[in-house]
């Protein structure tokens, strides 16, 4: 066989095929550290596992006994999801933000993830991504063929989004039609928005039409309990995405919920009839649980509060360490469990080391202390930046959440506490730290 003929038989494999759209795309980044650090642990490395953002916490009891109730539902529910759920849902919405939903403006999918692809397929017009955003959002796009205008934000701003930023891109075409995903509080930053950024934001949306997709997942997440939702100042353009997988514990459990207002249920419709065709219902059990989380009640909200005191003071601890003793800028965490720290403050250091891009960074951090973080370029950010996410959430919740019942609900929590109930998570810190402190010296 002449090389000419092999070199063309190869330039033919299956390859070839694929869509064009996902052709040389790699595994979702959050997953691909997931494994890479079950791999290291098994292999016998200490492993601070601070990549994949999984609720730490177990799913609450009320919710469990639920599933376990319900495990003979069997039956294919509507599309749409359950619709003592989708009331569930729409009356938690009016309950914890006071906007009026109905259950004809809820649609339940196997993940909010899920619901924002098929979102992104039967809407025609760009998706505006403000920089850094969740890992999946572009790729969902690429996948899709979407169009992505991406808007940068500054670390001077804590990485959140402006009015006037907003306002730039729309007007320079003021009749596109646009989604603007608006994450908070936020992946991979842990910052939040005010009720004043929300409205001067809404502001703008309105003014150009903007469909607002308003990731909420960490809502019920956010360290006081205070999160407001931007549907209060544009409540007929703005989606409510939220679901189980952060406040509830049940990543695993696979389902989300999108509420729609009313003059936009044409883009329901149309995700319906996509959902029929594809994964057809979600999960029967799962829902019959579900209508329990989204009706709270006083053992939720227990569970919601000391959730909240740990990360609160989890996330200001390493805050405080990285900022102070790391000479690292990161914003401090307002819900959620990340952080994102930039280590520019030290490139000559880290170029002394050949390090030079984010991707380095973490490679060089999880070789030479086991600190198992992802690289800011995963979330849309240069490469050449030196910023990483750190998900703080390598410990045991249900035992950190069991040593709280006898405790103060009023007083902080204090460095005993959680260097006795989350030492994996207060040694990498410190591992972090001292690794720049070396950087530093040397």
């Amino acid at each position: 066989m002449s090389q000419k003929t092999a070199r063309g038989r190869r330039n033919n494999g299956p390859d070839v095929h694929l869509n064009l759209n996902v052709r040389g795309m790699g595994q979702s980044a959050t997953l691909a550290i997931n494994e890479r650090s079950a791999e290291l642990a098994a292999s016998g490395r200490q492993v601070y596992r601070f990549g994949l953002g999984q609720s730490p916490f177990p799913v609450p009891a009320p919710v469990e006994a639920e599933l376990k109730n319900n495990a003979h539902q069997k039956d294919y529910l509507p599309v749409r999801g359950l619709r003592v759920l989708r009331e569930a849902v729409a009356d938690f919405h009016r309950r914890t933000q006071g906007v009026e939903f109905s259950a004809d403006d809820v649609l339940i999918g196997p993940g909010s993830k899920e619901l924002m692809f098929i979102l992104q397929l039967v809407y025609y017009g760009d998706l505006v991504i403000p920089t850094p955003s969740w890992v999946s959002y572009a790729p969902q796009a690429h996948i899709i063929g979407r169009q992505i205008r991406w808007l940068e934000t500054r670390a001077e701003n804590d990485w959140r989004l402006l009015p006037e930023e907003l306002e730039r891109l729309c007007a320079q075409d003021p009749t596109r039609p646009r989604i603007l995903i608006l994450n908070y509080p936020n992946n991979p930053t842990g910052d939040s928005y005010t009720a004043d950024e929300l409205r001067a934001l809404a502001s703008v949306a309105r003014k150009y039409r903007v469909v607002l997709l308003s990731d909420e997942i960490y809502g019920e997440v956010q360290h006081r309990g205070q999160h407001v939702s931007v549907a209060r100042y544009y409540p007929e353009g703005t989606i409510i995405s939220s679901g189980l997988s952060k406040w509830c514990g049940a990543g695993g459990w696979r389902l989300g919920t999108f509420a729609i207002p009313a003059n936009l249920h044409w883009l329901l419709d149309a995700m319906a009839v996509v959902a029929s065709e594809t994964y057809t219902s979600t999960s029967a059990p799962i829902q019959y649980a579900a209508v329990r989380a989204f009706h709270g009640g006083l053992e939720l909200e227990r569970y919601l509060q000391h959730s909240r005191r740990i990360l609160r003071a989890l996330g200001n601890h390493c805050w405080q360490r990285l900022s102070q003793h790391g000479q690292l800028s990161l914003p401090k965490p307002r819900g959620g469990f990340y952080l994102f720290p930039d280590f520019s403050h030290h490139r000559e250091a880290l170029a002394a080391r050949g390090i030079h891009s984010s991707d380095e960074l973490c490679d060089a951090l999880l070789e030479d202390t086991g600190v198992a973080m992802l690289p800011g370029s995963a979330f849309g950010r240069p490469r050449q930046e030196l910023t990483a996410r750190m998900a703080y959430v390598d410990f045991d919740g249900a035992r950190a959440l069991a040593a709280l019942e006898d405790r103060e609900s009023a007083a902080e929590l204090d460095a005993q506490y959680l260097n006795t109930y989350c030492p994996k998570v207060m040694d990498g810190v410190e591992q972090i730290v001292h690794w720049v402190q070396r950087l530093a010296d040397s």
